[in-house]
């Protein structure tokens, strides 16, 4: 079962508290235009009164974007058929960073341009980012188009026991362990660097609420990665590379 929860937004709290409250928030507040840092004091209610926004309308976008969603602890992934595996990290972790990554980049070179003098770490951070997002981006395609489509077919072969199983691996084989060990290995690296570079995403002390949201937004990108290459790298890819073996035996057998 999975559960959803809301967090109420309260239309006397300022903005800067809402943001303070849930990191989330900040992206409805940019898209409307609304300061949510410095010039976020105002409350709710007057902020849409001065913006000409309707407050239900935004109370629900606020509150759309502080949903939580929980899966239960004992989901037994190493379970799942590959196909339904594949369409997991696909639809879940694939679109997840199809849509936080070029979001966070620009959100984090603004939020740097203006740091970046009194924080000299800030440059560091947002280089280490974009050499992740550049680095992620066409990796999702090969993953979908390549390692994906290939490691369900020969799933589908060796489970139906086709004539051609063998001649299928041996010439479609493609590099898995190269992917996992490559790739995989250099996303650790950048993750690395930005819990080093943030402290483990913390926040120094006094920093301000944009400061606080960019550092949320890391994180929460680092947990999902975190989450994203266990799937890969302890479950979807050891099976594939034993079924690989098992058929690459059959073969030369």
């Amino acid at each position: 079962m999975t559960l959803t929860s809301y967090n109420k937004i309260d239309d006397k709290a300022s903005v800067t508290d809402i943001v303070n409250t849930d990191y989330r928030t900040a992206d409805v507040f940019r898209n409307h235009g609304i300061d949510f840092c410095c010039g976020g004091k105002w409350s709710l209610k007057m902020m849409c009164e001065i913006k000409g926004l309707d407050i239900d309308s935004l109370k629900r976008e606020l509150e759309d974007s502080t949903r939580d969603i929980y899966l239960p602890n004992n989901l037994k992934f190493e379970d799942w058929s590959i196909d339904f595996l594949t369409d997991y990290i696909v639809n879940v972790h694939h679109q997840y960073l199809r849509k936080v990554l070029p979001e966070t980049k620009s959100h984090l070179s603004e939020f740097v341009e203006g740091h970046k003098d009194k924080f000299e770490y800030l440059p560091n951070v947002l280089k280490t980012f974009n050499d992740l997002s550049d680095e992620m981006i066409p990796h999702l395609e090969e993953e979908e188009t390549i390692i994906f489509t290939y490691i369900r077919q020969i799933a589908h072969a060796y489970r139906s026991r086709e004539s051609y199983v063998s001649l299928l691996v041996r010439t479609l084989r493609k590099p898995v362990e190269n992917v996992m060990q490559r790739e995989h290995q250099s996303v650790n690296r950048f993750l690395c660097l930005l819990r080093q570079f943030t402290n483990d995403y913390t926040p120094p002390e006094k920093a301000c609420t944009s400061h606080k949201v960019a550092f949320s937004k890391l994180k929460e990108i680092d947990n999902d990665l975190v989450q994203h290459l266990h799937l890969e790298n302890d479950i979807l890819f050891p099976r594939a590379i034993a079924i690989e073996k098992e058929l690459l035996e059959l073969n030369n057998g």
